[in-house]
């Protein structure tokens, strides 16, 4: 057994974040295990891309407000003590509200050393179209 010592904080690169994203590595899969997680810290308004996991993903919130959407446009608002999984191959999405920094663990499994597929940034009209159905606007009356 060993005490895990978290990696140093590297700013999450632009070709898979919009916006301040900071990632700190908590464990890497070292074989026979495939399991890798990490603490990662979003800005308000900050989100990865689009993206999927060959095996899932589990985010579990550790702090602030944040939001997980998939391409279906199932919106989910995710809390302090939530944990969310997505299933191997979904497209989804995930990042801080609009007005809250947000941070979580990520776990993924490693499928012989591949864990994302990353595509397109999310667009900041699917991110407020996303933000919308978790924050409604008052009506007029």
């Amino acid at each position: 057994m060993r005490l895990a010592v978290p990696g140093p904080t590297t700013k999450g690169p632009a070709e898979k974040f919009t916006g301040n994203v900071y990632l700190n590595p908590l464990h890497s899969a070292a074989s026979p295990s495939r399991l890798g997680f990490a603490m990662v810290q979003f800005a308000p308004g900050a989100r990865t891309h689009w993206h999927s996991h060959p095996l899932g993903q589990t985010l579990h919130c550790t702090g602030g407000t944040g939001l997980v959407t998939t391409r279906d446009g199932k919106v989910i608002l995710m809390r302090a003590g939530d944990t969310v999984h997505t299933p191997p191959g979904e497209e989804h999405w995930h990042g801080a509200t609009s007005e809250s920094l947000m941070c979580h663990l990520a776990l993924v499994e490693h499928d012989d050393g591949h864990t994302a597929t990353w595509l397109e940034p999310v667009s900041d009209q699917d991110y407020q179209a996303a933000h919308s159905k978790t924050h409604p606007q008052p009506t007029a009356e």
